[in-house]
């Protein structure tokens, strides 16, 4: 199992790879803790010639799950947010849209795992905030985050290289890839199961 998990997060140390995990990690449907942040680091350590190119790629990804997201906030609207946004957080959430605007809201998303911004980027599109400039906004943020991200690696990159040959790394990022699976699971048998129940719930027109 712990090779499987292992040779499942090397797909990803790629261009094309990062690309298609950063998407991901900025949708609903798939949780990672620390994945896009470590294979930016890896990639950067371990290819030092495109190393410039892995900032621009994970934020470019990141954006584009970060739009899906906040279309389907805007197609949901507020009283659909709770289908997606667990009740216990959904209140604060929503406070913390209404009154932090659209900058102040994508600014969040520099912060890293396991802030809940997915949640945010929700709401932020069903209560209607401008989505240029939140857009723009989580753009510079998420390139600053990146880079940065790279710009350690290039400067600790042997220390970091042995860090992440050793035996306890290897299996610390195992059990959060084996996690991350469950967990993916887990939330996209809930939102499948919550939608079903809702579409049959009674006086509906498909329960009737």
């Amino acid at each position: 199992m712990q090779r499987f998990a292992q040779l499942l997060f090397h797909l990803f140390l790629s261009h094309s790879g990062l690309l298609v995990l950063a998407a991901l990690d900025s949708t609903l449907f798939f949780l990672f803790p620390f994945g896009i942040d470590a294979a930016v680091i890896i990639l950067a350590v371990r290819r030092p010639e495109s190393r410039w190119l892995f900032p621009v790629l994970a934020t470019a990804g990141s954006l584009a799950g970060t739009m899906v997201t906040f279309w389907m906030g805007e197609k949901l609207e507020e009283a659909g947010l709770e289908r997606y946004v667990h009740s216990r957080r959904l209140d604060s959430v929503k406070g913390a849209v209404r009154k932090k605007g659209a900058t102040a809201l994508a600014m969040l998303g520099i912060v890293p795992p396991p802030f809940p911004f997915t949640a945010f980027v929700l709401a932020s599109g069903a209560l209607g905030i401008d989505a240029i400039r939140f857009l723009t906004v989580v753009t510079l943020v998420r390139i600053v985050r990146f880079g940065a991200e790279t710009a350690l690696a290039a400067h600790y990159g042997t220390t970091v290289l042995r860090w992440l040959n050793s035996d306890v790394v290897a299996e610390v990022v195992s059990g959060i890839i084996l996690l991350a699976i469950v967990m993916s699971a887990i939330s996209i048998y809930g939102l499948l199961r919550h939608r079903g129940g809702n579409r049959l719930k009674p006086g509906s027109p498909a329960a009737a």
